[in-house]
């Protein structure tokens, strides 16, 4: 059986949140520990706080995944004198490595904030800001006719995906012509005589970072012992990705009713808004965490709410400016459903690398830091 280590966690996080992906100011990744570390436990929680810590290392973990990072500034010192400089000692101390999915994850598509708008009802959300857009690439491969299906087959799960449609490809026929050389084994013809062949042209949009996984899956699908095939770098934007989600209620709801409903889907103890209690709200805009800086965003877009956490009291005054509500469901609430989503995540993608040895857990110890007092 396979033995997982540090390092072959980190790849499987690299494919649900890119590292590329993060913000310039943040420390996304890998924070402490040996990347060479065996792991036979994984914890996933929202913050490397001094209790989730003490609940890995009781529950013999090897590593922590969290979404906030445990080193956010360069340290000057790391002393047992602080807080984080014990915090780093003592997992150390217990082989207990640390890594963090914070920006990364934000943006990626499939991330905390599809997460969240999935959460709170949206369909058809896409990102609020853009960062970034896939590079894309042009894949053309010739295929016998006969072979075509077996080929696209092997090649669509790579395909770029375009707007709201997936598995995108194009096909038509052709002749293709060949003479196989002396030693080769051709699957079709004979050594030393031209053959002429019906083959497809076969073309499909694809993610530079995807292209070798493509290639190489296409190149098991094929018959041919040495196919043909072109790459085309495009100027075509690919698929974008960014900061927050901006979509539509399947339903609208009044301000009051839909503040109401995340309040529930969220299990959040309390929430404030900003706005008209009966105004009817059918555009939404999130991010999670604390996502203020999207409200001139949000107004541009034409969103009725913007969904987020710590709204301070001038930025609500901004918005009532802009006339975009606010629903602010905190911090906590709308970051800690990460949990369950990473670790189940996590356990799916070890298990299909044969790391079946390798357990993740969920951690049940965190708690919202804000404490409601009810008169």
């Amino acid at each position: 059986m396979k033995i997982s280590k540090v390092s072959d966690i980190i790849g499987i996080i690299n494919k649900i949140a890119p590292a590329s992906l993060a913000e310039s100011w943040d420390n996304s990744g890998f924070q402490i520990g040996d990347p060479s570390t065996e792991v036979k436990r994984i914890m996933v929680a929202l913050d490397p706080a001094p209790d989730v810590v003490d609940s890995a290392i009781d529950s013999s973990c090897q590593l922590l995944v969290t979404h906030h990072p445990l080193i956010f500034k360069p340290l000057k010192s790391i002393s047992a004198s602080n807080p984080q400089g014990a915090l780093i000692q003592k997992a150390i101390k217990n082989g207990l490595s640390i890594v963090s999915m914070h920006t990364n994850y934000d943006i990626a598509n499939g991330g905390l904030n599809d997460l969240l708008a999935a959460k709170i009802g949206l369909s058809a959300f896409v990102p609020l800001s853009v960062t970034a857009s896939t590079e894309l690439v042009k894949l053309i491969v010739f295929v016998p006719t006969d072979h075509l299906v077996q080929v696209r087959s092997a090649l669509l799960p790579f395909a770029s995906t375009q707007g709201n449609y997936r598995d995108c490809s194009f096909s038509a026929g052709g002749e293709g012509t060949f003479t196989p050389l002396a030693g080769a084994l051709p699957f079709i013809g004979k050594v030393a005589e031209l053959a002429n062949v019906m083959e497809e042209r076969l073309e499909l949009l694809i993610d530079r970072l995807q292209l070798p996984k493509a290639i190489k899956s296409m190149l098991a699908a094929h018959p041919y012992e040495e196919p043909a095939f072109d790459i085309y770098p495009l100027l075509n934007d690919g698929e974008k990705v960014g900061l927050g989600r901006i979509g539509r209620l399947l339903k609208p709801l009044t301000l009051a009713e839909y503040a109401g409903q995340i309040k529930m889907n969220l299990s959040a103890p309390s929430l404030r808004f900003v706005g008209d209690s009966e105004a009817v709200i059918s555009k939404v805009a999130l991010c999670s965490g604390s996502g203020s800086s999207l409200l001139r965003d949000a107004a541009r877009a034409g969103a009725d709410v913007l969904v987020t956490g710590d709204i301070k009291y001038h930025e609500a005054r901004d918005a009532q400016g802009l006339g975009l509500a606010l629903i602010d469901a905190g911090h906590f609430s709308t970051e800690i459903i990460m949990v369950n989503d990473i670790a189940e995540r996590l356990g799916l993608a070890l298990n299909e690398a044969g790391f079946k040895d390798c357990l993740v857990e969920a951690c049940r110890s965190e708690t919202d830091p804000f404490l409601i007092l009810d008169c």
